[in-house]
Order: C-alpha cells, then sequence, then structure tokens
C-alpha cells in the first residue's frame, strides 16, 4: 500500500483577470497559503503556461518550475481537457466548442482537431519536461448525441464509431507513450468515454494501450447512479489520476437524470462542495489506498451554490482528513507467533 498524495489543487476554475488568480506565481502562493501542496494547471489558460514553450524551451519549463516552487508549491500534473475535446467532435457541436480553440478557428471543425492533437503532442513533451508521468484529458465524442437509444442505432454505429475515435488516439498515445506519460481520461458526460463501459469499449480499439487510462472522479459516476466505489476496484489498475469532487442526486417527482434541462442550481443532479455532497469519501480513500494508488488527490472545485475561495479553503481541510497514511505493519502484530515452519506444520496435523 502506498500512501496518496496532496491536497492538490486544480486551477481551472480560479484562474480569472482579477488578482490573485490572474498569473501562475500569486495563484500558486494563494494555493500554498490555503493548505495546498501541488497545483494542476490547466494548459489552455495563457494567464498560466505557455505550452509550446513548455515543451520547446528547457529555459522557460526551470522559470517555470522556480516560480511555482518559491510560491511553495509543485506541479502535480497538467490538464488538456479543452484540447482533448477537441481531438472527436460531432458537427452538431462544432460552433458550441468554438470557446475552446483560437478565435481563428471559429467555424473551421477540422482546423480545430488539428491544433487541438498539436497542443496533445505539446503536452506530452511537456509533462515529461516537467518531470511529470500522469496528464489529465477528455475523449472528445462523436457519438454523445446517440448516447440515448432512440431513434435506434443503426448496426454497427458504436463499432464504427469507437473505431474512428482509437484511430484519432493511437498516435497522441503513441507520443506520449515516447516520453513516459500516460494518458488519463476523465470519464465525463458529453465525452465518448463516460463509464466503465465506454472505456473498455475504447480500450479494445486502442489494442489495450498501455498510456490509455483513467482520471477518477466519482462526481460523474452519482449523477449516472453508477456504483463508484465497484469502479475502483474493477478499474485500479487504470486509474492513474483522482479528481475529488463531491455531488448530489435527489430525483423528485418532476426530474431525474436529464434533469428536464434545469441550470445546475434546480437539477437533481448537481456538483457540490467537499462534504456538501453524497460521495463516500472514506470509502473511496480507502479503496485507492488498499491498491496502492500513490498519485495526487486533487480537488476540482465545482459547486452550484458555494462561493468558490470558500470550497478551496475547506477543500484543502477536507482532503488533508481523508487521506489515510498507510501503515507499515500488521495491527495485530504484537500477538505474533514469529515465522516457524514447524510449528506451522504442527499445528495442521501434518507432522
Amino acid at each position: 500500500m502506498k500512501t496518496i498524495k496532496g491536497p492538490a489543487l486544480f486551477l481551472a476554475q480560479f484562474a480569472d483577470d482579477v488578482a490573485p488568480f490572474n498569473n501562475l506565481k500569486d495563484i500558486c502562493t494563494w494555493a500554498a497559503s490555503i493548505g495546498y501542496k501541488a497545483v494542476q494547471i490547466p494548459t489552455w489558460d495563457a494567464r498560466l503556461i505557455d505550452l509550446q514553450k513548455a515543451a520547446e524551451d528547457m529555459d522557460y519549463v526551470k522559470e517555470i518550475q522556480a516560480t511555482v516552487k518559491a510560491a511553495g508549491v509543485e506541479i502535480s500534473d497538467f490538464s488538456t481537457h479543452l484540447q482533448g475535446q477537441l481531438v472527436a467532435v460531432h458537427p452538431a457541436y462544432n460552433e458550441l466548442f468554438d470557446a475552446f480553440a483560437p478565435t481563428e478557428l471559429a467555424g473551421d471543425l477540422k482546423g480545430k482537431q488539428e491544433w487541438a492533437v498539436q497542443q496533445l503532442m505539446w503536452a506530452a513533451k511537456a509533462s515529461k519536461n516537467f518531470g511529470m508521468n500522469t496528464h489529465a484529458t477528455f475523449s472528445g465524442a462523436l457519438m454523445w448525441h446517440t448516447v440515448y437509444p432512440w431513434p435506434q442505432r443503426p448496426a454497427g454505429l458504436v463499432d464504427t464509431g469507437f473505431e474512428e475515435l482509437a484511430k484519432r488516439w493511437l498516435p497522441i498515445l503513441d507520443e506520449f507513450d515516447k516520453y513516459g506519460v500516460d494518458v488519463c481520461y476523465e470519464l465525463h458526460p458529453g465525452e465518448d468515454l463516460h463509464d466503465g463501459v465506454t472505456f473498455e469499449l475504447f480500450l479494445e480499439k486502442v489494442n489495450h494501450h498501455k498510456r490509455a487510462n483513467i482520471l477518477y472522479d466519482p462526481s460523474h459516476f452519482v449523477l449516472q447512479c453508477l456504483d463508484y466505489v465497484e469502479f475502483i476496484d474493477i478499474y485500479k489498475d487504470r486509474i492513474r489520476m483522482f479528481h475529488v469532487k463531491d455531488a448530489e442526486f435527489n430525483p423528485t417527482g418532476r426530474q431525474g437524470v436529464y434533469g428536464g434541462y434545469s441550470s445546475w442550481v434546480e437539477r437533481a443532479g448537481r456538483f457540490r462542495s467537499l462534504g456538501d455532497g453524497q460521495v463516500d469519501f472514506n470509502a473511496i480513500f480507502s479503496k485507492l489506498s488498499q491498491y496502492g494508488f500513490d498519485g495526487w488527490a486533487v480537488l476540482e472545485w465545482e459547486c452550484a451554490l458555494k462561493h468558490p475561495e470558500n470550497g478551496a479553503i475547506e477543500g484543502a481541510k477536507f482532503i488533508s482528513e481523508k487521506i489515510i497514511r498507510v501503515t507499515e505493519k500488521t495491527f495485530d502484530d504484537f500477538a505474533s507467533t514469529g515465522a516457524d515452519e514447524g510449528l506451522n506444520k504442527k499445528i495442521l496435523g501434518i507432522n
């Protein structure tokens, strides 16, 4: 067993044009001041990092590392959630994802995809340059508009969809493999990889690529009514990253999983600050510790009600208290009779 590292903070929901959230040095100093030991950096945010320079300029790498260290934290991982989304986009969502790419690519589906792939290639090298071996992203989606089987899906549609998704991701996975970095897909609504079944379908199409792994986030499974604790038992060998995020699901006589097009505040399923939702984090931290997960416990803060700064402050304390310092001995060692093969045989009656 190994002790989980943490707490760490995903900066995506906190980066802003207002100080101290508008540059890497100050946001890291703030994170350290409220109890975080590491930060996870969203690589699409130019206020925090230049991904191309992180991949190509070692002087820049050293500069960023020095900045973060001086602020009192380290970098846990990089994220390309927005770029990964654009690796696979159905044309119906083209304009909706324009904000994820440079403005000059607005409406250009192929251009956004090519840009996203280049971003992922840089992320592989940048992760290596910073000494990381895990990376967070989304899979994108070609089939999300067919997630409910009405109208009936044509025979072979899902197989063809996952073949195409694998075709797009295999060169990226190979690039990450070249640098010894795992690609950790956050299984998330709106992605073709959104639960265990879809991850397995993808894994088969990429020939069980060793770099195709999972960013475990239980909040998305609460909203799917999926057993998020058993999920760890099943996929423990592929879980390489962990987002600590809470959620609640309170169905009514009017709405359930689909939410009735309601706002986040009014949805039956909604994300909450740590401790305010329904996720059993005692069970999760126990399972991950039992299976030797030694990555970072990273707060991804999202809540329909609470202010983000309060959520971050409470989250650092919450994660610190949930991390289990694993034992190096058995609790009943005080009663040990030692190792004696002769005694063992005598107890078994086989002398």
